[in-house]
């Protein structure tokens, strides 16, 4: 970090998403609650406290705008920064727009930027929507190949998080038919490293890595095919010589019920719908995403824009809570 000062003192920086979406109502649902932790968001002021003023929340967060993070301070007002014009009042909730799209990208990387300097504890994401984004002209996938390009990271990994399961995926937004031509000894090395790195950093000091398959059975020896052969289990195998308690490969089918029992710390899966569903099935207003490999910590909300209750005061803000306070965890007093 090039800032001054220990990195627990900096706040949170939140984004807001696409303003269309349910972005801004979880926010200020958030501060309308102590939180545990600084926070300053990067969003539209105008929007926060148009939502504020609609949803009639008591306590009702203050809305005050900033020019930059250097101007902020630390008290129990919603702090917003924006380094683009105001979004037009026309928005309409639920709605695609490219206005909205291409706030939710800038938003992010300004918060971007100012993580990457130092001035920022963490970030944590609400969600944004990639279509609106794209009309705004920032063709990505989604946010974690965003925060991957602006920092420069080249190994970066997506993991889901609840109370009671890990996953971190090898691959992530990529048409499944091709999964197995993307898969190499080395990323798998990586995903497995990278699933140890995000262990420790959550404060387990010795980390049970589980791996699953990508085939039914995880291959039976070569019947179902050779990917865990050839690729999985060498990969394992090198971790294992790096001191890395990794296992597998396991069936797909069983190996996310025995870690949610507790056998395993995290599961490394394949793609993203082999580790999103379990984690899913399990609740999304309790998950949280984290991108591991970048320069700082990065959570968000497990859910997206919900364009069908936007703008109705039905958003439920826990998957935001449980990020942010993932996004504490993961930056304790003693991490500089």
């Amino acid at each position: 970090m090039n800032a001054q000062g220990r990195l627990h003192d900096k706040p949170i920086g939140i984004t807001m998403g696409d303003a269309a979406g349910i972005g801004p109502e979880i926010i200020a649902k958030l501060f309308s609650q102590p939180l545990p932790a600084p926070a300053v968001v990067y969003g539209d002021a105008g929007v926060l406290k148009r939502t504020i003023k609609q949803l009639g929340l008591n306590p009702s967060p203050t809305v005050i705008e900033l020019d930059d993070i250097e101007s902020f301070s630390p008290n129990h007002n919603l702090q917003v920064i924006s380094r683009i014009a105001p979004l037009p009042e026309s928005i309409q909730a639920g709605q695609i727009n490219a206005d909205a799209g291409r706030g939710a990208y800038e938003y992010l990387c300004h918060a971007i930027d100012d993580a990457n300097s130092g001035q920022l504890r963490a970030i944590v994401t609400a969600p944004l929507h990639k279509k609106a984004m794209q009309l705004g002209g920032a063709d990505f996938p989604g946010h974690t190949e965003i925060l991957a390009q602006r920092t420069g990271t080249e190994h970066f990994a997506m993991m889901l998080a609840n109370h009671e399961l890990r996953v971190i995926l090898v691959t992530i937004h990529i048409p499944l038919n091709q999964v197995s031509s993307s898969l190499t000894q080395e990323r798998e090395l990586q995903t497995i490293r990278l699933a140890h790195h995000a262990c420790r950093h959550a404060g387990i000091t010795h980390p049970r890595i589980a791996v699953a398959g990508v085939n039914p059975h995880a291959g039976e020896n070569g019947r179902f095919g050779q990917e865990e052969k050839e690729i999985i289990t060498p990969a394992i195998q090198q971790a294992q010589r790096e001191d890395i308690n990794a296992s597998g490969p396991f069936p797909g089918d069983t190996i996310f019920m025995r870690a949610r029992r507790g056998e395993f710390d995290i599961v490394v899966a394949q793609y993203h719908d082999q580790g999103l569903i379990p984690v899913k099935y399990l609740g999304v207003d309790e998950g949280v995403n984290v991108t591991v490999g970048l320069p700082f910590i990065r959570t968000s909300v497990d859910h997206g824009t919900a364009f069908d209750i936007a703008g109705k005061g039905l958003a439920d803000p826990s998957s935001l809570k449980a990020a942010f306070n993932l996004a504490v965890n993961m930056t304790p007093p003693n991490l500089h």
